[in-house]
């Protein structure tokens, strides 16, 4: 009789860096998945304005940008 194994990777998963960074709405703790829009503020600052399709709080975020040299 044959045997059957399920051959399982040891490797963990780990989610893309960028999805951990995405915020949640402050009110009612739903995901965002996208900004409603961004602006340079500066060379190396960058805002974004995020409004939450559940309860429609918005709020602003700003991150600096590395430049690549």
């Amino acid at each position: 009789m044959p045997a059957i194994a399920a051959v399982r990777s040891t490797r963990v998963f780990q989610p893309c860096p960028r999805g951990s960074e995405l915020p949640t709405c402050p009110v009612c703790a739903d995901s965002m998945i996208a900004a409603e829009s961004s602006a340079f503020l500066s060379d190396d600052v960058v805002s974004y304005l995020w409004t939450c399709d559940t309860c429609g709080y918005g709020f602003v975020t700003k991150h600096a940008v590395k430049k690549i040299s």
